[in-house]
Formats: structure tokens, sequence, C-alpha cells
């Protein structure tokens, strides 16, 4: 992939990571959903561009959203009892 397509992309692909963490604070599960969704479009990136490092990157932080997302949901589970 030539330089030019590699930063634009990385530029789209943070622009989505950021709608998806604003999303998330604004309390909508479709922000958990971009945020996923943004790992495996990293996933792709990494493999498109042999940057294998972005792979560790993205599976981590994807196991991080689904993590929060689970906690989320439980306190809000919790919250509805109150």
């Amino acid at each position: 992939m030539e330089e030019g397509k590699r930063m634009m992309w990385s530029w789209i692909l943070a622009a989505i990571g950021v709608t998806g963490i604003f999303l998330v604070g604004r309390k909508t599960i479709w922000g958990w959903l971009i945020l996923c969704v943004n790992e495996c479009l990293w996933i792709a990136y990494a493999l498109a561009t042999d940057q294998y490092g972005f792979i560790a990157m993205a599976v981590a932080y994807a196991a991080v959203y689904i993590k929060s997302y689970m906690h989320w949901k439980k306190d809000e589970k919790v919250e509805e009892w109150i």
C-alpha cells in the first residue's frame, strides 16, 4: 500500500475510533459495536501494510472494550434494581 493511502486509512480508522468513544460516553451500545468493528479494520490495515504490531494492539483494545461493555451492562442492571 502506498504511503498516501496508508496515511489516509490511519486517519479514517482513528476517526472511527473517536466516534465510537464519543458514543460510549453517550451510553449507547453503538459505541461498543463501532469500537469492536474498528479493531477488525485495524487488523485488516495491519495485514495490508505489514505492520503486525497493530494486530496485538487491536486484539488488546477489543478485549478491553468487551470487558468494559460487560462491566457497563452489569452496572446498568444493578441500577435497575435500586
